[in-house]
Order: C-alpha cells, then structure tokens, then sequence
C-alpha cells in the first residue's frame, strides 16, 4: 500500500460557502475512499492569497523531511497563487518522489464541485511510482502538468490550468496516471533556498509607461523582473533605466504575453530584446513572470547576491538552464 502525505493549506476546496470560514483537512479527505495509506497533516488554513514567503518556507522544508522518508506528497491550497507554491517546491524539493500540487474551482457547496475528483487524481499521482523523477506536478481537472509549465488562465473555468507552449505532460484516465511525456532537464541543478527576508520586484510594463514604478525598485529590492512586451521589449525611455539598474542588482526580462520564450537577436533597436540583453539584463526565456521572480528570489536567497555585486553568470546560467536550448 503507498504512503501519500496530504499537506492542506486551505482554499476553495475547503471552502464553507463565501465566507472566511474553512475546513479541516480530515473534512476534506472524509468523501474519499481507497486502498492509499495516506497521513494528514492540517498545515494551514487561509485562502491562497494571503500565502507568504515564511508559509511557502517551512512548507519546503516538511515535504523534503516527508519525501525522505519515502512518502509522494500531495499540497492541497487556493488556486490563486497554486502555480507559484508548485514552482516554488519543485525549485527547493528536489527528489525522485512524486509531489503533486492541486486544488478546486468550485466551492464544495456547490453543484459540480471539482474538489474531491481533484484530490482523487492528485493522490493518484502521488502514489505511483511511474510519476518518480517528474518534478513537482500540477493535478487538476484529469490533467498532469510540470509546475514550471503550469499556469491559472481563467478566472472561473474548472480546465483553468493550461502549460502554454507545452501542455500537460499526462492525464488520469480511469483512476490511473497516464505519463506521456517528461521534462528533458530538472528545473534546476541544485536545490535552491527561499529567504524570506529577500525582496524581488515585478514589474509590468503598459502603453505610455512612463517608468515611475521603476524608480520605486532601486534601494527597496534585491532584485527585479520586468514583464516587458511582445518577446521582451520596453519603451526607449525606460532603457537607460533599466541599464541602470541593472548595473546594481539583478534584473530579468520577461514576456507579459504569458505564452512563448523570451528573444535574443531577433529584433535589434533601441529597446528590442537584443539592445536590453546587452545592457545587463538577463532574459527569462519560457518563464512567465511570476515563476521568474520566484527562481530569482531562490537564487538571490541561495547566494547568488552579496556585498560585491550579484553574480549574474550564475543567474543568467540559472534561466539558460530551462529554455529548451540544451544550453545552459
């Protein structure tokens, strides 16, 4: 019988109607059946906005002590920030053991609630051993998606979880998972750390911006990521700021687009991708901006920054590392 640890933060799934009100975690697993041996631990119970640093910090650091003893793992939390907590276990958790991340749409009170089939095929998931070695995955709707991929595209859908540019590397058919394809390189090489003390901005940039979000950055964070236009461009005024900054800590260039990778060379004025690459900043390649920030922050937090200056090889090296290219 597989051992599965069911760590519940709270979020729609626990939801008792619209209010602040929310269920254990034994409520949550009590319409469940099954032949799993499965440990509950009540980790939190707050919505999944309300999710801090310090929460996704000790939750890191009680999944690596549960893996190691040779359990899969279920996290079930809201699926406002759910694509953010995986990225950020699958950046820190690294183990062969399955790890799966999932949650519901719909309240339990109301007709055709997601949660428990949800639960079902996240349990699933984590029990079988031919889902070892995948990184931290993203269950829901009969859908198996690698966190770095994963992301919440619609406000209300329950099919709201979708990789763009991937898609989901496997489903659940029948109460069994069904791995189609893996990801060709883990998300990082080594395990990375999550201070809580470390900063990162995220910018995003609009029409006509005139970069006063900008000015807030410099002296208030350790880091930046700016979700730039098309495949990483900014206004030509906003570059020698950002040169600027750059030259100071750590700023990536991201695609607010939510789909596709970062370029490199493709366009070459003022303010192209070419232009901005060249003036320091470190291009974020298929990371959407949310999951840069989130690898940033781990590599500040591992010593990638310090008093002489951030070492943004290692960062830059870090990004490479999961663009696809076999470059790294």
């Amino acid at each position: 019988m597989a051992r599965v640890t069911v760590f519940t933060l709270g979020g729609t799934i626990s939801a008792r109607g619209g209010d602040a009100a929310r269920m254990s975690g034994q409520e949550v697993l009590a319409e469940l059946g099954g032949d799993l041996d499965v440990v509950l631990k009540d980790f939190r119970r707050v919505p999944s906005s309300s999710l801090t640093h310090e929460d996704l910090a000790a939750l890191a650091a009680e999944v690596r002590a549960t893996v190691a003893e040779g359990s899969g793992v279920v996290v079930v939390q809201g699926t406002d920030t759910l694509e953010e907590t995986a990225f950020v276990l699958d950046l820190l958790c690294t183990t062969e053991q399955p790890i799966a991340v999932t949650g519901a749409m719909r309240r339990p009170d109301l007709p055709g609630a997601d949660g428990p089939a949800n639960l079902a095929a996240a349990l699933a998931v984590a029990a079988d051993p031919a889902c070892r070695g995948l990184g931290v995955l993203v269950v829901l709707a009969d859908e198996i998606h690698a966190a770095r991929f994963a992301r919440k595209t619609h406000t209300t859908s329950v099919a709201t979880f979708a990789s763009p540019g991937t898609g989901p590397i496997g489903s659940v058919v029948e109460g069994e998972p069904r791995v189609l394809l893996r990801p060709a390189v883990p998300p990082t090489l080594c395990r990375l750390k999550l201070d809580p003390e470390v900063r990162v901005a995220l910018v995003t940039l609009s029409q006509g911006d005139r970069g006063e979000l900008l000015e807030a950055v410099d002296h208030r964070f350790q880091g930046l990521v700016v979700a730039a236009f098309g495949a990483g461009h900014v206004p030509t005024w906003l570059v020698e700021p950002l040169e600027e900054l750059a030259h100071r800590i750590p700023v990536v260039l991201a695609s607010r687009t939510g789909g596709g990778a970062t370029l490199s060379h493709t366009y070459r004025g003022p303010g192209s991708e070419y232009d901005l690459l060249h003036r320091g900043l470190v291009p974020a390649g298929p990371l959407d901006p949310a999951k840069a920030r989130i690898l940033l922050h781990t590599l500040l937090s591992s010593g990638a920054a310090g008093p002489a200056g951030y070492d943004r090889p290692r960062i830059a090296a870090a990004f490479a590392h999961l663009n696809g290219s076999g470059l790294a």
